[in-house]
């Protein structure tokens, strides 16, 4: 008896643990309409909270792009101020961008398939075939990047390794990415943490719900919730906005409304 219980509580824990993943997989799976209902609702379970993503800097980004590779400095840039994904990233072609216009477009993504190897697919939704608006900021590096590392022609990739062949993500992460970081003195970070950055970064300078949608390719607004948080910053941009509406509209009518001054006696 006294064995019996702390085995079976075990177990129970055991299972509870399992939950979250499989909540998240099959809610994954609701989303790409291959199932109409999350069949995971057990009351009380599954309520651990993942740690949030972290978030770079803009300096933080620009570190990484400082000390990394040439031939990959735009695939940095890309990743964080348009939002892409990894496969969106690599199965770019030179038709795809329109640095005149200062947009990307995806149409594809290049994917590993077990028992293919990397293959071409269409986005993960309908959603996913997108145009993404470029920061200018960005677009002297990309006609650089285009101009010395992609290859010829309107179906040639943009972004390529040292053998002029398609980048793989595991070979990427082991070759470059890492030391990259170590190179730049940050913490352990994932690739697609660039893409999460970018989305906080849209959403800090006002973009709506839909927007987010468009920018990162998302049919549902669950995702784009996500970066709707406000934050301290946010609070105070809004502040100083409110602060230059009430000034401008102030002045514009002649009334003053400023508490005086207590004068000393």
């Amino acid at each position: 008896m006294t064995e019996e219980a702390p085995r079976q509580r075990r177990q129970r824990s055991d299972s509870r643990q399992g939950i979250p993943t499989l909540k998240a997989i099959l809610s994954a799976a609701v989303d790409d309409q291959l199932i109409k209902r999350n069949p995971c609702r057990i009351k009380g379970a599954g309520q651990e909270k993942s740690p949030e993503r972290p978030v770079l800097t803009v300096a933080q980004v620009y570190r990484i792009v400082e000390v990394i590779e040439p031939r990959y400095r735009a695939l940095v840039l890309l990743g964080t101020f348009a939002s892409l994904r990894w496969g969106e990233l690599t199965g770019l072609q030179r038709r795809d961008l329109d640095l005149d216009t200062g947009t990307v477009k995806v149409e594809r993504q290049l994917i590993q398939i077990t028992g293919k190897g990397l293959t071409f697919t269409d986005p993960k939704s309908a959603a996913g075939k997108r145009t993404v608006a470029i920061p200018d900021l960005i677009i002297d590096e990309l006609k650089a990047h285009v101009e010395d590392f992609a290859i010829d022609g309107d179906d040639g990739l943009i972004f390529v390794g040292p053998d002029n062949g398609p980048l793989r993500n595991t070979n990427f992460n082991r070759r470059v990415w890492t030391k990259a970081l170590q190179d730049a003195d940050l913490p352990k970070i994932h690739f697609h943490d660039l893409r999460h950055t970018g989305n906080t970064l849209a959403a800090s300078v006002g973009a709506s719900i839909r927007e987010l949608r468009a920018r990162m390719g998302h049919s549902s607004t669950r995702a784009a919730l996500i970066y709707q948080h406000s934050t301290d910053e946010r609070q105070r941009e809004v502040a100083r906005k409110l602060d230059e509406l009430a000034r401008g509209a102030l002045s514009t009518s002649g009334t003053q409304r400023a508490r005086p001054q207590n004068k000393a006696h």
